[in-house]
């Protein structure tokens, strides 16, 4: 039961621009890091914006399972978005290089952030690693929403 005056009852608001809450949010951080060594951009692109974009997916895909983030979050994420491949399709990284710019400075970027986050279709979420692998590159549109 609830006991502290600050403490939500019931379940956490939903709506615009607030998000996806979930328990243990911040030990995400140190999961998607270890992928700084795995994933490839390009010239035009910057490793650690690509982690903080898909920080934000791998943290709404472990709050749709109500748990805390798992290294299957994040895999789903990266690999959806081609950068976990060494030659993702052209256009993939064109757009990428549109909605990933300046993420890491998530204070300055807070809206496009949410906007790439709330991009990815539940569909794509709701995915196994393996799936969403086997879907890519071919049905990249698909898995990401574009």
């Amino acid at each position: 039961m609830p006991d502290r005056p600050a403490e939500i009852r019931g379940f956490q608001p939903e709506g615009e621009q607030l998000g996806f809450q979930g328990p243990d949010q911040g030990f995400g951080i140190k999961i998607a890091n270890t992928f700084r060594s795995k994933i490839h951009v390009s010239a035009a692109e910057r490793a650690d914006d690509a982690l903080s974009g898909c920080l934000g997916i791998g943290l709404r895909r472990a709050s749709l399972f109500s748990r805390a983030p798992v290294v299957h979050d994040f895999t789903v994420a990266f690999t959806a978005w081609g950068f976990l491949d060494e030659g993702p399709p052209a256009d993939l990284v064109s757009l990428r290089v549109e909605l990933f710019d300046g993420l890491a400075k998530i204070a300055h970027h807070y809206r496009e952030a949410r906007h790439l986050v709330d991009m990815v279709p539940e569909a794509t979420l709701k995915m196994t690693p393996q799936q969403v692998a086997a879907a890519y590159p071919g049905r990249w549109r698909d898995l990401v929403g574009a």
